[in-house]
């Protein structure tokens, strides 16, 4: 009797460090699984007004024209001779070159408060640098918003625009 009793204790314990091995790999392939899958791009508040019209765009066709018309006239009547004519003495155009977008910040610093952002391959005039040349006094070309963006993260278009 004893000896059939020491084989129960053994099966016992067997059976239950391979049931707990089962349960521990079973959370583990879960949450490494779930670790795996790429996170959706975050959305900051100064980019859902952007993002809306894409939105009313992918629902029913209607909605879509009201958006695109309400914004339609600012490209239309601001074309490139005007644009040229708004450049300060010394400001170019530039295009962000940092896949993320930049941040728009009120002072050139990065405990200042975020005022907007700017898209990846985004237009935006460079009014000057920073006197540390870290900074960018920038100038938003669609809604003529001025703000401090990093440098180094845009590139000098041409003259033509492209």
């Amino acid at each position: 009797m004893n000896f059939s009793r020491i084989i129960q204790l053994l099966l016992g314990i067997i059976i239950g460090v391979l049931s707990l091995a089962g349960t521990a790999g079973g959370v583990g392939y879960y949450l490494f699984t779930r670790l795996a899958e790429t996170p959706p791009k975050p959305v900051f508040s100064e980019e859902v007004p952007k993002e809306q019209p894409v939105a009313d765009k992918a629902s029913p066709a209607t909605p879509s024209p009201t958006p695109a018309t309400a914004e339609s006239p600012k490209p239309q009547p601001s074309p490139e001779e005007k644009k040229e004519e708004k450049l300060e003495p010394g400001a170019y155009k530039a295009r962000v070159t940092w896949p993320e977008g930049l941040s728009l910040r009120d002072e050139p610093s990065t405990g200042a408060g975020r005022i907007g952002g700017i898209a990846f391959n985004g237009e935006l005039i460079i009014l000057k640098t920073s006197d540390d040349g870290k900074w960018q006094q920038v100038r938003i070309p669609d809604s003529d918003q001025v703000g401090w963006v990093k440098a180094g993260n845009v590139e000098k278009m041409d003259s033509s625009g492209e």
